[in-house]
């Protein structure tokens, strides 16, 4: 069925009012004028400039770490966490368990956020790095559990019980037979939890401490005085690595799907 012109007429709209702001973003931040509204011609001094901000570029670090850390330590945490939920389906406290794992998906930031400083104050912990890194963990885990558990659904456990059948031990087989098979989920989920993280402002303004400030409350905190070129500079750098990286792993999920067809197409051609 094809769509018809309401619908083609629809869907660009709908794009339009997504990404138009953006892309207005992505031209001033090449303005030569300091007034973001006012177009003054087209110069890369804001870039220049950002770089020799200190503030921002700490702020920027600290960001990169956080993700870095944070989408590693929840890829694998939510991994497991998928595979106890599909591969287990009659455990002791199976449901609060798997209500544990969707509870963040919909609770209020706010929430998550207060509950993790009150958490951290309990235990006396001092916020910093480590505190930021722990929070954005915590919710980043449940969504790579979600789009890992997907894959898993779908999964021909057959592979599997093959290779432990040719006496390969079941740690061997998850990293040769299972963890490759599913990897296009695993990048997937990584890649949603470092632009979760990167984007992320409530939970990290309840979290962070002296030293650990993000690249959001760092933008939050300078437009509440007025927007500055700079801003726009280095949120049209940031626009720009979460695209390559979406970019990169459609790609490379689309290589893994033709690779798989044709194994199975040449599986099922052998005599």
């Amino acid at each position: 069925m094809k769509p018809g012109k309401f619908d083609a007429t629809i869907l660009t709209l709908g794009f339009a009012f997504l990404y138009i702001p953006i892309v207005i973003l992505v031209i001033y931040s090449f303005n030569e004028s300091k007034l973001v509204t006012v177009w003054g011609g087209f110069s890369f001094k804001w870039y220049q400039s950002m770089w020799s901000n200190e503030g921002l570029m700490s702020a920027a670090w600290v960001t990169l770490r956080v993700g870095l850390m944070s989408a590693t330590f929840g890829t694998v945490l939510g991994t497991l966490t998928a595979l106890a939920l599909v591969r287990f389906t009659r455990f002791p406290g199976r449901l609060l368990f798997s209500g544990m794992v969707y509870a963040p998906l919909v609770m209020p930031e706010v929430i998550t956020g207060l509950s993790l400083l009150l958490l951290f104050v309990a235990v006396g912990v001092d916020r910093s790095l480590l505190t930021v890194t722990i929070a954005h963990t915590t919710f980043t885990m449940c969504y790579v559990a979600i789009v890992v558990q997907s894959r898993l659904l779908t999964f021909d456990r057959s592979l599997e019980e093959a290779a432990l059948d040719l006496g390969c031990p079941p740690v061997k087989t998850f990293f040769k037979i299972t963890l490759p098979l599913i990897l296009p989920a695993v990048v997937s989920g990584w890649m949603l939890a470092f632009t979760l993280s990167l984007d992320d402002l409530v939970i990290a303004s309840f979290t962070t401490g002296p030293g650990a400030t993000t690249l959001p409350i760092k933008i939050y905190s300078q437009v509440r005085l007025g927007v500055t070129p700079e801003i726009n500079a280095i949120c049209t750098i940031l626009i720009g690595i979460v695209t390559i990286g979406v970019i990169i792993a459609s790609i490379a999920t689309k290589q893994r799907e033709f690779q798989r067809q044709r194994d199975e197409h040449f599986a099922a051609a052998a005599p």
